[in-house]
């Protein structure tokens, strides 16, 4: 059975100051480098933004023989 896929959430709040391009500009930053994509963005009357990210969360499980894992202490 698959397990389902889980998600790290990050909600940020910008400021209105900052220009649309400021704003493409940090969110491409944020999905070229930490692997984010953009799950919600609401903007309100008074000009600030409400940008919702998130990525996936990837669980490493350990390849070692269970038997040498328990010699070295893990």
């Amino acid at each position: 059975m698959k397990q389902p896929v889980e998600y790290q959430v990050e909600r940020v709040r910008l400021g209105r100051h900052l220009s649309r391009g400021a704003v493409r500009r940090l969110l491409t930053d944020q999905a070229e480098y930490g692997g984010w994509e953009l799950t919600r963005l609401r903007r309100y009357r008074d000009g600030t933004r409400e940008v919702w990210i998130r990525r996936k969360i990837i669980k490493v499980r350990s390849t070692l023989d269970p038997d040498l894992d328990r010699l070295l202490g893990s």
